[in-house]
């Protein structure tokens, strides 16, 4: 073996990857969704001891996560089974955190996402 080479990897090594069409798609579904949960989060400042200081505050791109995020959950709420009610939650969660952040609070129905969702109060 030469200085810099790596030892050749094996099966074993692999990492377990799995063939996207062999994924459910409820699976891709929830996994997409708690993605957007997060970048929500993060552009909220929640992941942040101090939310309304956090160097990754940003409102606009927040709503644009929680908008697309409510897309989605709204229009595969049939095939979420028994995770609809958490990620409606989640999402709900991040609606009002939005509104409660915001110096001016969007009107009832105006919010992000609610066009899809309906008023979160």
């Amino acid at each position: 073996m030469l200085p810099g080479m790596s030892e050749p990897t094996t099966a074993a090594d692999e990492p377990d990857i799995r063939e996207l069409a062999d994924i459910p798609a409820v699976e891709v579904i929830s996994r997409a969704a708690v993605m957007l949960m997060s970048s929500a989060a993060e552009k909220l400042g929640l992941a942040d001891p101090d939310p309304d200081n956090s160097p990754r505050r940003d409102l606009d791109e927040a709503r644009r996560v929680i908008t697309a995020l409510a897309g989605l959950i709204t229009a595969s709420v049939e095939y979420l089974g028994p995770h609809a009610g958490p990620l409606r939650d989640g999402l709900q969660s991040l609606q009002r955190a939005f509104r409660e952040s915001s110096a001016h609070p969007d009107e009832p129905g105006n919010g992000p996402g609610e066009k899809y969702t309906g008023p979160v109060h």
